[in-house]
């Protein structure tokens, strides 16, 4: 696998398991129906792990760009890459999102109640306060990245090297970490903490065909794509002030 491959597979197993747990929780009429917020939690943290594992030997396994970003703001990973690395993580979350969709097609079609369709795709507040849901995202994503630098040992090689960002001895603290950021700061927003994550379901859920489907809230899409990018930023800054 090249880079961009190892990102969209990475990124896509990521979000068939994650937003798979999402649409098991909350759609009629499943097996894991109502299961709670602490199996959605697990489930995320699992789909992490696998997303990890799977892309890390080939690409550092990135699977967000606020990743990406805050490796690049911190001199770990080179900007010239980023669109690429960006790109697949897009396309990966709009394919394992695609997944999700055609797995619980029935389900969705059963299920009434159309924000829990859109659940199973993309992040909402629990509150709509627009500034309050955007600090959420920027804490959480902060609080990940800045985790990520400590956990991890990010070091970019030279032109010949692959760049390493969250390699497969960082799999399980990652995915503890992103574990512990759902239960802890995660009851505001859903704690999207990647755009990609966000995004690409998004852009799923308005095309597919869904039995009396809701929009697709493009009037809040903003906020876990900003939060995440301005957490990875804050948390790349201060690494570097403590580090240098």
């Amino acid at each position: 696998m090249n880079e961009f491959t190892a990102e969209f597979i990475g990124t896509m197993f990521l979000i068939l398991m994650g937003n798979g747990v999402v649409a098991n929780v909350v759609l009629k009429g499943t097996k894991g129906n109502n299961g709670g917020w602490i199996v959605i939690t697990t489930g995320w943290a699992l789909a992490v792990f696998t997303g990890v594992v799977i892309a890390a030997p080939y690409s550092g396994a990135h699977i967000n760009p606020a990743v990406t970003l805050g490796l690049s703001i911190a001199g770990e990973f080179p900007w010239t890459k980023v669109p690429i690395f960006i790109g697949a993580q897009m396309l990966g979350a709009m394919a394992g999102s695609f997944l999700v969709w055609a797995i619980y097609r029935e389900h969705f079609n059963c299920t009434t109640n159309s924000a829990l369709h859109l659940a199973a795709f993309s992040t909402a507040p629990a509150i709509r306060n627009k500034f309050s849901n955007l600090l959420s995202e920027i804490i959480g994503t902060f609080t990940l990245i800045f985790v990520i630098f400590y956990v991890t040992n990010p070091v970019m090689g030279n032109e010949s090297e692959t760049p390493i960002g969250m390699g497969s001895l960082g799999a399980i603290p990652v995915a503890f970490l992103v574990w512990a950021i759902g239960l802890s700061l995660g009851g505001t927003t859903g704690y999207a903490i990647n755009p990609a994550r966000d995004l690409g379901p998004r852009i799923i859920h308005s095309l597919v065909p869904i039995k009396n489907k809701c929009k697709s809230d493009w009037s809040y899409s903003w906020v876990p794509i900003a939060g995440p990018l301005i957490g990875a930023t804050i948390a790349a800054v201060i690494y570097l002030l403590l580090n240098n």
